[in-house]
């Protein structure tokens, strides 16, 4: 059996997770088969993070188990968060499971594949954390655009959140590792390099005794064939001078600061073990627009976090209605076993929450509508992804917008146009979340 198909959930990181383990399959021969039915072999990478992530990890498995009766599918191996994290319960509920494997174990996938032929019920889910720094890779995002992972781990410790008793403690990778990785991904063509690790900016402190983001990121601007480098997770209290130096100086590095804060109000941020307080966050937000006046700020926020009082909830809508973050995602607080969140007083119901999520994210849309109306008659440059044939336009992103999370740009052209191509486009209409344009020759 040498045919596989991997099924990708969750988060960026947890996608290169993926990409190494298609890496190792195919070094061992294995061919990646697109159509699920076509594979003998099934494999779902997934996560945890929030109940609504769980659900939708259980409910792949549960869809991907059918291809055990009504197609080729020999084994089904369910590995990342969920399986670190619930793997008794995932062997002992999904009985066409045939093997589990932990967030600490994904490049043993080639061994655990082979012991299936004379082993069942296989669990693999160490507890010593993985930093995987040189299996091969398998890339699956277009090809101008890769995410390069940094670090693993968390040392952050937020009171609602389960990622670092399921992936670790922070865990620099080697700046060299890194160039060394980015460099020859732009030898492959890419040109956008997305930065990622659950907490960027804490990048080195275990490692070199100092915080390193600021060096790897002017390294990793002098790297010929990369145009745009993004930085993604960069926590509010460790934006320093020093990194805004950075982003002021390099032309490459977009200025796209994607800064989860989570609340504004004080008491809130301390229940959730958050390290700033309002008056921080809106001091950063403040220097980060003084010093460049076209910088992007994403966030994060989560609403409903127990004990938020109505008086609260409306301040974090004021704030949002005064700050008009240029990006912004709202979460329903998920009550997360084995957080210390998960006991604390005040839980809200299932109902509230939602309420309280959408009546933010409609404050919200009307902030972009009103930012991406003023955007008409612009010209800005985009990074082309695709043709649309329906609408008969090609689309792509500035660098105010990310890859899959943020809107798009769709618009006109009389030339032929390839992804990764680089155009400058008139902004035309606007909607809540996408422009629309025609592409107009450089000056």
């Amino acid at each position: 059996m040498k045919k596989v198909s991997l099924a990708s959930l969750g988060c960026s990181k947890n996608l290169i997770d993926s990409e190494q383990m298609l890496g190792l399959l195919t070094g061992a021969g294995y061919e990646i088969m697109e159509n699920e039915e076509d594979a003998e072999i099934l494999i779902v990478n997934t996560c945890t993070f929030i109940e609504s992530a769980k659900m939708e990890s259980i409910e792949c498995i549960l869809e991907l188990a059918q291809y055990k009766k009504a197609g080729k599918c020999q084994y089904l191996i369910v590995t990342g968060c969920l399986a670190q994290r619930y793997q008794e319960q995932v062997l002992r509920e999904i009985p066409e499971v045939d093997a589990v494997v932990g967030t600490n174990d994904y490049d043993k996938i080639v061994e655990v594949i082979d012991r299936l032929t004379h082993e069942k019920a296989l669990t693999i889910c160490s507890e010593t954390p993985l930093l995987c720094e040189d299996a091969p890779r398998v890339r699956t995002t277009p090809e101008y655009t890769a995410y390069l992972k940094i670090a693993e781990g968390c040392d952050n410790r937020c009171t609602y959140c389960v990622i670092p008793s399921i992936r670790g403690k922070y865990r620099s990778r080697k700046m060299e590792d890194i160039i060394a990785e980015a460099k020859q991904m732009a030898t492959e063509g890419v040109k956008e390099l997305i930065v990622i690790a659950q907490d960027t900016t804490r990048y080195g402190k275990d490692l070199y005794g100092e915080y390193c983001l600021p060096k790897l990121l002017k390294d990793l601007c002098k790297i010929e064939g990369i145009a745009w480098v993004r930085v993604h997770y960069c926590y509010p209290e460790l934006v320093t001078d020093e990194l805004l130096d950075v982003f002021c100086e390099e032309e490459k590095l977009c200025r796209y600061f994607d800064t989860p804060i989570q609340h504004c109000n004080d008491r809130i941020l301390k229940r959730m073990g958050r390290r700033t307080n309002k008056k921080q966050i809106c001091d950063l937000i403040a220097k980060i627009r003084e010093r460049m006046p076209d910088a992007v700020i994403r966030t994060s926020l989560i609403t409903g976090f127990p004990g938020e009082t109505e008086e609260e909830f409306l301040e974090l809508k004021e704030f949002i209605e005064d700050v008009k973050f240029e990006r912004l995602g709202v979460f329903a607080y998920s009550r997360e076993e084995d957080t210390p969140a998960y006991q604390l007083d005040g839980q809200l119901e299932e109902e509230e929450k939602a309420q309280r999520q959408e009546n933010l994210m409609l404050v919200q849309s009307e902030i972009s509508q009103e930012q991406n109306e003023a955007r008409i008659g612009s010209i800005v440059r985009v990074l082309v992804e695709d043709r649309d044939e329906i609408i008969k336009s090609y689309y792509g992103r500035t660098y105010a917008d990310s890859i899959e999370i943020d809107g798009k740009v769709f618009f006109k052209s009389n030339r032929l146009l390839n992804g990764g191509d680089f155009v400058n486009v008139k902004i035309e209409q606007a909607l809540e979340y996408d422009l629309f344009g025609v592409e107009v020759e450089e000056s």
